[in-house]
């Protein structure tokens, strides 16, 4: 569960809230019910979704709110040395469990960005780009602005591995994807559809923009090839939304379409097609 940056105080506010609650309830239910397991709701809880300093704190909260009930209740103890060996080592338990947590929710976040990651290029993979493009679909229909996307393959790879090997084809698609990655916005996206199959999705990008950056991609992978002596040229298809799809699947389709007629009509070039009614996005997709 993702939480907003501003929200995390708030988070961290309950926390200490819910640790005070509890060192109430333990001065008024006396020295005799152990009530350290439910300290560890709130340490669990905002370590979780604050991270590793916020559970490091409620940990000394734990400790100091029960202390502060035992030491109320000093009469209680044998000796007055007792809660505070009491709470040293409560305090131990407690940091083990928050670094714990802590981890774990490291491990999940890392698998998780790992799933979402192609492995050679370092850019999303095609399931990260469809999740992506689909909350970029969802925000262009509620703010009525057009969308662009951008399917690209590179001419004539296989030659690349059946005559350089594998080696230089994993270097041509590593370098063709941090090229594009270094050509557009930060809230744009690329990725690997798999092969030497890249998309690119433009937010709030009209047809003369998405014309721009296309363009600018396109020059600087002709000197790339050109600076390695690579013997690949490359087919994109571009497609601007203005009338926008009903699906992340639609909007692949259509850019794809356009793609395979330019490896249709020679090769090393470019189609663009804006669609502006639901008929052209029809047609785009038939061709």
């Amino acid at each position: 569960m993702h939480i907003a940056r501003n929200s995390k105080p708030i988070l961290v506010i309950f926390g200490l809230f819910l640790v005070g609650v509890i060192g109430v309830i333990r001065y008024l239910t006396g020295p005799e019910l152990a009530l350290s397991l439910f300290y560890l709701f709130p340490i669990a809880f905002v370590t979780w979704h604050v991270g590793r300093w916020a559970g490091i704190l409620m940990s000394a909260a734990s400790t100091g709110s029960w202390l502060a009930a035992d030491l109320m209740m000093l009469s209680s103890f044998s000796s007055s040395i007792i809660p505070y060996l009491n709470e040293t080592f409560r305090l131990i338990v407690f940091l083990i469990v928050t670094d714990i947590i802590n981890r774990l929710r490291i491990s999940i976040d890392d698998h998780k960005e790992i799933a979402r990651t192609d492995h050679l290029t370092g850019i999303a993979n095609r399931r990260a780009f469809f999740d992506l493009a689909d909350l970029e679909l969802h925000k262009a229909r509620r703010y009525e602005t057009p969308i662009s996307v951008l399917y690209l393959d590179i001419d004539n790879f296989k030659h690349i591995n059946d005559h350089f090997g594998h080696h230089t084809g994993d270097r041509v698609l590593r370098s063709v994807a941090r090229t594009i990655k270094n050509e557009i916005r930060a809230i744009d996206v690329t990725a690997r559809f798999g092969g030497d199959e890249f998309g690119i999705l433009l937010s709030e990008t009209g047809a003369e923009s998405a014309a721009l950056v296309a363009g600018k991609i396109e020059t600087k992978l002709k000197q790339l090839v050109h600076h390695y002596d690579w013997p690949v040229t490359f087919s994109t298809g571009v497609v601007t939304f203005e009338v926008l799809p009903s699906s992340v699947d639609e909007m692949i389709e259509a850019a794809d379409s356009q793609m395979y007629l330019a490896k249709r009509h020679g090769k090393n070039r470019m189609r663009h097609k804006t669609i502006a009614t639901n008929e052209g996005l029809l047609s785009s997709i038939a061709n």
